[in-house]
């Protein structure tokens, strides 16, 4: 698992052992962040399902002025950490599930990424939880990662989707009244 592009381009991160965990291919990081290439600059971002924290490390790597990780796993906590001190970056890092931290976290965010285990299917609440707490600004993406087809709850709207194999990415905006 590395780094595709920007600062650290080529910065291999530390991972899990197993297979219990899986991470984002390469090839759909790379095309993902081609995607989102425009609204990394200075974006606040939330990653919120961090596992290793490679998605919110790419987004400062490639230019987000602010990455916060979160993940529920004590484990995941001690991998962010060690990602975050190799690509000598900073973030705010939460243990909490994901409901805990929407509700605790603070402020608006630009990008709020979520892959979440493909076994859970956390989508629906997910967004309706970004919309109670306020946590997408106006203009503001919420980038999903899934196996399974999503659909979106009544305030949102799926502006993109693309599949790579197995691999789906779903994007979300709030609809605008």
């Amino acid at each position: 698992m590395r780094i595709i592009a920007g600062k650290h381009r080529g910065l291999v991160l530390a991972s899990f052992a197993g297979t219990d965990i899986r991470p984002t291919p390469d090839r759909v990081k790379e095309s993902l962040f081609q995607i989102l290439s425009d609204r990394l600059t200075g974006a606040r971002v939330l990653d919120l399902f961090s596992g290793s924290g490679a998605l919110g490390i790419e987004c400062l790597s490639r230019g987000a002025a602010e990455a916060v990780f979160n993940d529920s796993s004590k484990e995941s906590i001690a991998l962010i950490g060690k990602n975050l001190c190799a690509a000598h970056e900073t973030g705010r890092v939460l243990r909490r599930d994901y409901a805990a931290c929407l509700a605790e976290v603070g402020g608006m965010f630009d990008l709020i990424l979520c892959d979440p285990p493909y076994r859970e299917d956390f989508a629906g609440r997910v967004l309706s939880l970004i919309g109670q707490y306020s946590r997408l600004k106006e203009d503001g993406l919420v980038v999903y990662e899934s196996e399974r087809d999503i659909l979106p709850p009544p305030d949102w709207e799926l502006s993109d989707k693309r599949s790579y194999g197995r691999v789906k990415i779903f994007f979300f905006k709030r609809r605008k009244h």
